[in-house]
């Protein structure tokens, strides 16, 4: 896949493309992207994905927080295993929100070589967003621009008792706002991470035989799962290692309102400040609890430790 940004349409082939934030790069945007490759290849014509690196609302509201679920770069990265042939990056300002839906096209054929659109079924774009499908057909049909009406991705994903729950990234969101990080990975077709740097904490864990690396998460939009005891893989310096995470504000021990993020790595013992490590969700085991004295807690840490080992082992 090409990276282009700020780059001329001369320097492009000629395409068919979609738009989207694509947050998370979840099976839904797989399913519209597949569709994008397909029909290029039928016409001979290259893929691109039309994208930004900041969310949308974010410019139009400055204090506004995403929440993301995938920084800039990583969803660059698995833009580029889906075999899309371009990641068109599009700086969203302003003057660009102004635009209508058909000056957008416009842009899009003269700029980016755009020959043939795949409309998300679901997706609207232009200022106001109001105007849909059919408008889009009548307005390519001027530009010169094929409009294609994407189908709808339906999943095979049960939440309690409803089937073939629609997979968004605001569900994600909410899957991982209420801990479900095992559905979650089903919608994302991986499972959900968090990447940042490790940096020096209190020294509790430490002092109580649990000793664990305090993740700084490097963008602050990223989202933080529920508060709670996880099941992780820990990866750092080409290595994966079990891990038990907890989220929180540690309550036994009186933290305050600090929310933290700590890992105890299984059976490793070495220093890894400032290192840069990746904790990959497989299981949230438990809620945070507040337990009656530190010798419970510990007591709770082992078991917490022995199931984790048994999940990750399997």
């Amino acid at each position: 896949m090409q990276l282009c940004s700020g780059i001329s349409g001369k320097e492009l082939l000629p395409s068919v493309a979609t738009i989207g934030f694509f947050d998370g790069v979840h099976r839904g945007h797989r399913f519209l992207i597949e569709q994008v490759c397909k029909a290029a290849a039928a016409r001979g014509l290259a893929s691109s994905v039309i994208t930004f690196p900041v969310h949308p609302r974010k410019v139009m509201q400055p204090g506004f927080h995403p929440e993301l679920l995938t920084t800039c770069d990583e969803k660059v990265a698995l833009l580029a295993g889906t075999g899309v042939g371009y990641c068109v990056m599009l700086d969203f300002t302003l003057d660009l929100a102004r635009l209508s839906a058909k000056q957008f096209m416009a842009a899009l054929k003269q700029d980016y070589q755009v020959q043939a659109l795949v409309i998300g079924y679901d997706h609207r774009f232009g200022h106001n967003r109001s105007e849909g499908f059919e408008d889009y057909v009548c307005y390519g049909k001027e530009i010169g621009i094929e409009v294609i009406r994407a189908q709808a991705y339906t999943s095979d994903i049960e939440i309690g008792t409803t089937r073939n729950i629609p997979v968004s990234s605001s569900l994600i969101r909410k899957l991982l706002h209420e801990g479900e990080v095992e559905i979650a990975a089903r919608c994302l077709k991986y499972e959900y991470f968090l990447d940042g740097t490790v940096v020096g904490g209190y020294q509790v864990g430490r002092k109580i035989g649990f000793p664990t690396a305090n993740l700084s998460v490097d963008d602050p939009d990223k989202l933080i799962p529920a508060d709670g005891v996880y099941a992780v893989w820990v990866t750092f310096d080409g290595k994966t290692y079990m891990g038990m995470l907890n989220i929180g504000v540690r309550p036994t021990i009186d933290n305050g309102p600090n929310r933290t993020i700590e890992v105890n790595i299984l059976h490793f013992h070495s220093n890894i400040y400032d290192k840069f490590i990746r904790l990959t969700f497989v299981k949230r085991t438990r809620p945070e609890l507040k337990f009656s004295s530190i010798d419970e807690l510990i007591t709770q840490l082992h078991k917490d430790a022995e199931e984790t080992e048994t999940i990750l082992k399997k």
